[in-house]
């Protein structure tokens, strides 16, 4: 058996092994899953042509002339004054508010009890009606349009306030179903059975522990039924009356019949109005307390 023998360590190589090892050269870093340049500029072109009809229309809507002008050569609230001071504009607007808030309630109520049965549901069935509440979402809009003047055309309720709200209310139902259904998809169905089993009635079950989960799905999908409503134009073009028309078509009116440009403050109205409202759920929105 052998003995060995250790040498001891020279100094350069305790110091190579002291020493701190060389850093790599300084790298930019870069995410994992870069954007491509032409991607960022496909959407910059796209973000612009959807932006620019409103950035023409919001500085029209502030001139003083009788006619359509941009840019506008003087600074004027004319055409807001004309708007809030004509009986038939101001009338257009109450009518379009109040038919947009009926239909968004009833969307809204109907919507969400097919979205919580349907959710209960499986199989064909249930995939199937689905399908049949979401067809007024795809359909082109002369089509149901031309459906729904045919039939309330036999009903009687054609230029109503009712016809209206009926109309408005089917094309908003598929809105409110999406969003809750969404909302419904994180749903755990046990607490159901839990509250059951603590005693309570399937209504108060409903309203203190399946509203509050979705809540914010609900109060979505009634913003989207309000705005489909306050937008909508080509049903409301079949159903109008001399004596009942909303905004959108009293706007259609504005520019095919006559040159009034008092449109450019309507349509600027509108469009603020239906982006404040789509921002709600972004600005009330609550973050979840961690444990």
């Amino acid at each position: 058996m052998t003995a060995t023998t250790t040498r001891p360590a020279s100094s350069d190589s305790v110091a190579d092994a002291t020493a701190a090892p060389s850093r790599p050269p300084h790298r930019r870093r870069r995410s994992a899953d870069p954007v491509p340049w032409w991607l960022i500029a496909i959407g910059v072109v796209v973000a612009g042509y959807f932006v620019l009809p409103t950035v023409i229309v919001i500085p029209m809507s502030f001139g003083g002339s009788s006619s359509f002008q941009f840019p506008p050569k003087e600074f004027s609230l004319a055409l807001y004054e004309r708007f809030f001071t004509d009986p038939k504009w101001i009338g257009s607007l109450g009518n379009s508010l109040l038919v947009a808030v009926l239909a968004a309630l009833i969307a809204t109520v109907f919507g969400t009890a097919a979205a919580v049965g349907l959710n209960a549901l499986t199989g064909r069935l249930a995939r199937a009606m689905r399908t049949l509440l979401m067809i007024s979402m795809v359909t082109p809009a002369i089509v149901l349009a031309v459906a729904v003047y045919i039939s309330f055309l036999q009903w009687r309720i054609t230029g109503t306030l009712g016809g209206y709200v009926l109309a408005h209310a089917t094309i908003g139902l598929p809105f409110v179903l999406v969003a809750v259904t969404s909302a419904l998809g994180g749903f755990d169905r046990r607490l159901l059975r839990a509250s059951a089993s603590l005693g309570a009635t399937p209504l108060h079950t409903f309203l203190r522990v399946t509203m509050p989960l979705i809540g914010r799905g609900v109060v979505t999908g009634a913003l989207f039924a309000f705005v489909t409503s306050l937008d909508e134009v080509v049903i409301a073009l079949f159903l109008r009356s001399p004596t009942f028309q909303t905004l959108p078509v009293q706007m259609y009116t504005a520019v095919t019949v006559e040159v009034d440009p008092t449109i450019a403050a309507a349509s600027s109205l509108v469009v603020v109005s239906v982006t404040i409202l789509l921002l709600i759920p972004q600005l009330v929105r609550r973050k979840t307390p961690r444990s």
